[in-house]
């Protein structure tokens, strides 16, 4: 057998930011996919563009800070991430080219089906009309043109905006002026619906505002005016003020308003934008030889494409799932019948009512004496912060963990904080050096068992629409026990607590992981069944990665589903990773359930929870993973990791080579695992 060593590990490890970048290309791949409706191709041209706005406001910037550090101590690993950033702002630009073919032929497709996009040249006499009464009666309020003269750094402006650069030449005069406007897209939206009398007629409010530059200068007389977009994006890293003097609370809220002052580290702008004013905007926002600076088409910050008007095409959507109803726990308390048996929900399969359900029972239940919570994300109209106040109101000892820094949701998650702790909710803000990833739920009664909910996603109605996550309500003791130890660990986190059932990060869960996979090599050298099924967000860990290599070279059987981060490789030196399988779906639903399944011999185990492969979560995270022993319940979480491994509509091969080729597979039958799942769980009722 090849010896597992550090350099065999990194001969064979796919740095994190480059597998992130192949896992986005798969998102624009089914964007470009003909056979994924029309307005849900869009949608993904939207997800696409967001998420590599997300990426590079923070492991770009993170990048970029390593490559620009000038210390001796730090010279390799500055050496390293300049070249990750080259190799980044490489797949960066031949991705680009890809997404403006792939948007060209969508907005063709469009017009095929009697949905046009207009711009401020093609315009009826009727809707030019229109347009011009639309910006005097709503969009001139919202206008604010900057010359650009006026302005010292760009970087003090919003980068969630687009922005117009706009070149204005006066007659008789050879020099032109130079403004800014950036697009009031909060306000107005991005699309803005004209009349028409057959068809969908849309208009970026780009070009509405294109449309309306003669009445934004009024007063000089120009011969020409045209006007070109460009959006940039701002290093996110906040800059957390470590003056012990401030409690948490204020440092995080310093931090949100330190983002404003970030450096630009990308710049998109309009390929045909004169040479000279494209200058002047690169000087403005300060850009340099390490940042990314990319001509583009007409439209940029393409998120919007999320929120694409549906023109009443539902044809060209989705078919609509309502979500599934679970019969035992309809028509009773829910609180009583977790007592008696153990449940498990499948979001957005099932309906996240049912726990929203139970913690509206709890809050009312005078057998009910406290309520603990974990909250990473929270919905804009948190039901579930609701059900948490009308608690703390009926006088019960209610507890809710908030992680300050759940990236980009910090300021909501403070103004959710001051809301609960105005009613009495005993607001606790994490633990210093560490996050507080784990989403788990404890419900202390008075009469019966104690109940826990571990989830391997946020308590977030909304995320629970889109995101497939799945949860277990238990009112198992052992497992009950240490869901509450988790809560005496968060407040006094350096007090000696030991988990019996439950694997928590930061104390054990690697040395817990590492263990059960030393098991299966150990099991298949004995002759007994040895197999490792995981699905998974991100897998970054080297030890895990190790370990699994290790567990591959012994002949252990490795399937894994990863949607995101992978830096395993299955075209490893030396065989190492000749027993691993790895796929990804891109579908629908966004994969976000995390499930172990190890053969342990034959006896199975079986584990969910919140935390991925990667050094974040298994050092420096407070995170929760539970065994699961309901027979049943095993079951399906088999389930839901065979019928994924089998789809070969919507799974990609992930091998670490950026191909991602389809995971056809040999099957006589089609199979797509979101759609199976919602079939199986629907024959279930």
């Amino acid at each position: 057998m090849q010896a597992v060593t550090k350099k065999v590990i990194d001969n064979n490890y796919i740095e994190r930011d480059i597998s992130w970048m192949y896992f986005n290309h798969r998102i624009l791949q089914e964007a470009a996919n003909t056979q994924v409706p029309l307005l849900e191709r869009l949608s993904f041209l939207g997800i696409y563009s967001n998420n590599l706005d997300e990426f590079f406001r923070v492991r770009v910037a993170t990048l970029s800070r390593i490559a620009e550090y000038d210390d001796v101590r730090t010279k390799k690993e500055a050496l390293q991430a300049k070249k990750l950033l080259k190799q980044i702002n490489k797949l960066n630009n031949e991705y680009a080219k890809e997404y403006n073919c792939v948007f060209n032929n969508v907005m063709q497709c469009l017009e095929k089906e009697h949905i046009f996009i207009h711009t401020e040249d093609n315009l009826t006499a009727e809707q030019s009309d229109y347009i011009k009464n639309y910006y005097r009666q709503k969009l001139s309020g919202f206008i604010s043109p900057i010359w650009l003269n006026m302005v010292k750094n760009l970087t003090t402006q919003s980068d969630d905006g687009i922005y117009l650069a706009v070149r204005l030449l006066e007659k008789n005069r050879k020099t032109p002026h130079y403004a800014i406007i950036e697009l009031p897209v909060a306000e107005c939206g991005r699309f803005i619906q004209l009349p028409d009398n057959n068809g969908s007629h849309l208009m970026y409010i780009d070009d509405v505002v294109r449309h309306s530059l003669k009445y934004i200068f009024q007063g000089a007389i120009y011969q020409d005016i045209t006007a070109y977009a460009f959006k940039f994006t701002k290093d996110a890293e906040m800059e957390i003020d470590n003056d012990l003097r401030n409690g948490v609370l204020q440092k995080i809220h310093k931090g949100v308003k330190s983002r404003k002052k970030g450096e630009a580290l990308r710049v998109i702008y309009d390929k045909n934008m004169p040479k000279e004013l494209l200058k002047q905007i690169i000087n403005k926002l300060k850009t340099d030889k390490l940042d990314t600076i990319l001509g583009g088409g007409r439209y940029h910050n393409n998120k919007d494409l999320m929120s694409f008007p549906n023109c009443n095409r539902f044809d060209l959507m989705y078919k609509t799932h309502q979500p599934l109803e679970i019969p035992q726990l309809e028509h009773s308390s829910i609180l009583h019948a977790i007592q008696q048996n153990d449940y498990f929900l499948h979001v957005p399969y099932h309906s996240f009512d049912y726990y929203i359900r139970l913690l509206q029972e709890a809050a009312v239940n005078k057998t009910v004496k406290s309520i603990k919570i974990t909250l990473y994300r929270l919905a804009k109209n948190s039901k579930v912060v609701k059900a948490l106040m009308c608690a703390a109101r009926n006088g019960k000892k209610v507890t809710a963990v908030i992680e300050l820094l759940a990236r980009f949701d910090e300021a909501s998650n403070i103004s959710w904080a001051k809301q609960m702790q105005d009613v009495g909710v005993n607001v606790i803000f994490g633990v210093d050096g560490l996050k507080i990833h784990s989403k788990i739920t404890y419900i202390q009664t008075t009469k019966g068992q104690d109940i826990a909910c571990i989830s391997t996603g946020n308590f977030h109605e909304g995320n629970a629409k889109v995101y497939t996550d799945v949860m277990l309500l238990t009112s198992a003791a052992p497992i009950v026990k240490d869901v509450d130890r988790v809560f005496q660990f968060i407040e006094k986190p350096y007090s000696p607590i030991n988990f019996k059932q439950l694997l928590v990060s930061p104390n054990d869960m690697k040395k817990q992981f590492v263990k059960l996979i030393n098991t299966e090599i150990q099991n298949h050298q004995k002759g007994k069944p040895a197999y490792i099924h995981v699905k998974i967000n991100h897998i970054t860990s080297p030890t895990i990665i190790q370990k699994l290599y290790q567990a591959s070279a012994c002949g252990v059987e490795i399937k894994l589903l990863v949607r995101g981060n992978c830096s395993l490789t299955t075209k490893a030196d030396d065989a190492i990773s000749k027993n691993i399988t790895i796929h990804g779906i891109i579908d629908r639903f966004l994969e976000h359930s995390r499930i172990f399944i190890f053969a342990n011999g034959g006896d199975e185990k079986v584990f969910i929870g919140s935390a991925d492969w990667m050094p974040r979560n298994l050092d420096n995270r407070i995170e929760v993973i539970t065994p699961v022993y309901n027979p049943k319940i095993k079951e399906e979480l088999k389930y839901i990791f065979n019928v994924g491994m089998l789809d070969n509509q919507k799974a990609y091969i992930v091998d670490g080579s950026g191909k991602n080729i389809p995971a056809n597979g040999n099957l006589k039958t089609d199979i797509r695992s979101q759609q199976q799942l919602y079939t199986h769980y629907s024959q279930q009722g």
